[in-house]
């Protein structure tokens, strides 16, 4: 079927989601509430499924042209010591082709190049949006991809389910030369990653319980294994982004609802536009098992590919929410769950009865 929405977002699940509707048919504005789109930031891994996702979104060539393949890394201690490596063979033998690594802005801009081949899908920066049901007004479905603290979702689902803080804090940076080594090294509530990202250049992300200033980022990882420090210390520390690390708790009910009362069911006669939820705005996590962007990628093709099969009418989009719901949101919500926990196990201060079970992990 075909129809018009509003995109309330233009990261990488808004994006994505425009160009699904648009290959649908459907006419589609994108409103996003930054005076420029957000291309700060570090590397994504893109995961096979979510490559294909991409591939059928039309953008999947775009990807390969900016990315890199993430063949061999490891997890180390402190003193460099290997005691684990991840999966990245076992997931290029499954899928056929290896998890790649694209720099945040690169994507970005692959997404906007292809909703730019249409010509026709406005993108309206410096656009907030604070009355979802004016937003919706005159609209066959509205998208809500704003983010963790999604205007769209606290419309209609209310409050209970918000930001909530893990108590660490998040460094993240790219360092002007190769690592030689890739993978995550983990000490005592402290974890340092550092991923390729472009020729010449590393992505590296760092946390630890509190650290608010540049000189305590590095005292957290001083006499750790080559290229740690060197990569804190060679680094412009004015270029590093500092956050602290949210999920969204609890977990929602549900990522599509309508009306203006929190929770509505998806209607299927007349009423105010239905909404559905992607990327952070429906299962923000943290970062440990580097999906925020897959789980984006595959929310929106997943959403468009249903609403694309789906029978003309309210009807139709009613169900199409329901099936993208069910396909979505229990596969997201677990990986937001495993994400957490892995930050638990990864952070402990019980580094050996960890790292003794990271050894048992196959090679």
């Amino acid at each position: 079927m075909t129809g018009t929405a509003t995109v309330v977002g233009a990261g990488i699940g808004g994006l994505a989601t425009a160009i699904g509707l648009r290959r649908a048919g459907w006419t589609v504005t994108v409103l996003e509430r930054r005076a420029e789109l957000e291309r700060h930031g570090g590397a994504f891994g893109i995961h096979p499924t979510a490559q294909s996702a991409l591939d059928r979104l039309g953008v999947g060539d775009a990807l390969r042209d900016h990315a890199v393949p993430y063949r061999d890394a490891h997890i180390r201690t402190p003193d460099g010591t290997s005691i684990a490596r991840l999966p990245l063979e076992r997931i290029e033998r499954k899928a056929g082709r290896p998890e790649l690594l694209i720099p945040r802005f690169r994507l970005l801009d692959a997404l906007v190049a292809a909703l730019d081949t249409f010509g026709d899908v406005p993108l309206k920066l410096g656009e907030r949006v604070t009355d979802v049901d004016a937003t919706a007004a005159g609209q066959d479905l509205v998208i809500g991809a704003d983010g963790i603290r999604s205007a769209v979702r606290t419309a209609r689902f209310g409050d209970r389910s918000g930001p909530r803080g893990i108590g660490t804090v998040a460094w993240i940076g790219t360092a002007d030369f190769e690592s030689p080594v890739y993978g995550e090294t983990w000490g005592s509530g402290r974890f340092f990653g550092m991923t390729p990202v472009e020729p010449g250049r590393t992505n590296w992300y760092a946390t630890v319980p509190e650290a608010t200033t540049a000189e305590e980022l590095r005292a957290a990882f001083a006499g750790w294994h080559d290229p740690v420090p060197r990569i804190l210390d060679t680094t412009d520390p004015a270029t590093w982004i500092r956050y602290d690390m949210l999920h969204l708790y609890p977990a929602l009910p549900s990522f599509v609802a309508a009306g203006t009362r929190p929770g509505s069911p998806v209607p299927t006669g007349a009423g105010p536009a239905p909404v559905a939820l992607v990327g952070d705005a429906a299962h923000a996590m943290t970062p440990n098992l580097g999906q925020g962007a897959c789980t984006a990628i595959l929310d929106a093709e997943a959403l468009t590919r249903a609403l694309a099969t789906a029978p003309p009418g309210p009807a139709g989009i009613a169900g199409a929410l329901r099936a993208y719901d069910a396909e979505r949101r229990r596969s997201a919500q677990r990986t937001a769950f495993g994400s957490r926990t892995l930050h638990r196990f990864m952070s402990t201060e019980r580094t050996r009865l960890r790292n003794a079970a990271m050894r048992l992990l196959p090679g």
